[in-house]
């Protein structure tokens, strides 16, 4: 089930007011001509349904609102009339590092591992933000949306997958709307666990393929281990994966682990 329009944007606003926003947030440009004018959600969903999606790789930008911008790829299937394909949101790592192109590099583990799975794949540019940031769950929550209602994307089968930042925002996605996702694939991450207001680790209510180097002195894998076992002991699905030999600033040699992950999706999760 998918969230609606109207409810995505008073949880970005609910957000901006929980998390804060900068001062450079609140600036604005004296010059009109330098404005982009206002927008709302609408305007954004109806700039979206009017971009031309072609078959393979497509990269976009769209004006949003309060004057910002969203970047991201969008890697078309063929699609036979009438049927609706998966949807992976592909987060990248590194977001705290300014990169126009960081959503581009999907070339050596989403796109192989779904080379032979007809699924469309969203990977947007996190803008030097974590994933967590009030604009990024705006942007990530809203882009499937708008793919739902204008590409042919089965609502069921839409799955968070990311690497080191982008894995911890994959687990993020997961576990706090899986009204939205229907699994996670969190990779070389690390995941802050929600708590009960009893202090109890909360339950994540869809499953998580969880893949993680041995060797990963960013996040070392035993402290990935004790967070998963955490959140199994309070009920999670979660198939835990060591990569034997893996470290962190690996991520192509991932691919075979990401590909046991995709074959389990099939088999276990969708069927």
């Amino acid at each position: 089930m998918r969230l609606k329009n109207g409810a995505l944007l008073v949880y970005s606003i609910l957000l901006l007011f929980l998390f804060g926003c900068s001062e450079s947030f609140l600036e604005t440009d004296d010059d009109p001509a330098n404005v982009i004018p206002e927008l709302s959600i609408e305007d954004v969903n109806r700039a979206f349904s009017e971009l031309s999606f072609n078959t393979g790789v497509n990269d976009f930008t769209l004006n949003v609102l309060h004057n910002q911008s969203w970047d991201f790829r969008v890697i078309v299937p063929e699609v036979e009339e009438g049927e609706l394909l998966p949807l992976f949101v592909n987060l990248h790592g590194g977001v705290l590092t300014p990169d126009a192109n960081a959503h581009k590099r999907t070339e050596c583990l989403i796109e192989p591992a779904l080379e032979n799975t007809r699924a469309y794949v969203i990977s947007p540019n996190s803008q030097a933000r974590l994933w967590n940031h009030n604009e990024n769950v705006s942007q990530v929550l809203n882009l499937v949306d708008f793919a739902i209602e204008h590409l042919s994307v089965d609502p069921q089968r839409v799955v968070a997958v990311g690497y080191s930042d982008g894995g911890t925002g994959s687990w993020f996605f997961a576990d706090l709307f899986p009204e939205v996702f229907s699994a996670g694939i969190p990779m070389a991450s690390f995941y802050g666990l929600s708590y009960t207001e009893e202090g109890l680790v909360k339950k994540t209510d869809v499953p998580l393929y969880v893949i993680h180097g041995e060797d990963d002195t960013i996040f070392p894998y035993t402290n990935t281990e004790t967070l998963a076992q955490l959140s199994m002991n309070a009920g999670s699905d979660i198939t835990l994966i060591k990569a034997v030999g893996l470290t962190h600033f690996v991520p192509c040699e991932y691919l075979s682990y990401l590909l046991d992950a995709i074959d389990w999706l099939k088999t276990e999760v969708w069927e």
